[in-house]
């Protein structure tokens, strides 16, 4: 298999949620997960897309960034936007924690992705916006 590498820049509109998730899906093909991972890397992807489009520009629209990487069997993930920033990371990645009591989040984005990618971290700046990195090394099937 040859490593592999893609870009995908848009709008932190929820509609592109589902275009996202489904895009870096198709990219992780060639390393043949089962059902299971690819749920994984899906349901990973999502929190991380959601959380962009949620949180990063609370007054507005910006743009969200995720970079997909192939190498050798892992998938590498970069997503990342130029938002509010998170002001503590190490509270924000506890479960449960949520900046919107009110709505329909339950505070376990970041907890989902650390449980569903075999490698996961977040920087973020105030004011200047987040990046999060999750890798998800494929078991190869023996034939």
């Amino acid at each position: 298999m040859h490593n592999n590498y893609m870009k995908l820049q848009f709008y932190s509109l929820p509609e592109n949620e589902p275009f996202v998730r489904g895009s870096v899906a198709a990219f992780s093909l060639p390393l043949s997960p089962s059902l299971s991972e690819l749920s994984d890397i899906k349901t990973a992807v999502s929190e991380a897309v959601t959380n962009a489009i949620v949180h990063a520009y609370p007054k507005g629209v910006g743009t969200v960034t995720i970079e997909a990487r192939i190498e050798n069997n892992t998938l590498h993930l970069k997503i990342s936007d130029t938002g509010q920033g998170i002001e503590n990371v190490e509270e924000a990645i506890r479960p449960f924690y949520t900046t919107l009591e009110n709505e329909e989040h339950s505070g376990m984005g970041f907890t989902i992705m650390q449980t569903f990618m075999t490698d996961f971290r977040v920087e973020s700046k105030k004011n200047a916006g987040t990046i999060v990195y999750m890798s998800k090394t494929i078991r190869q099937n023996a034939e």
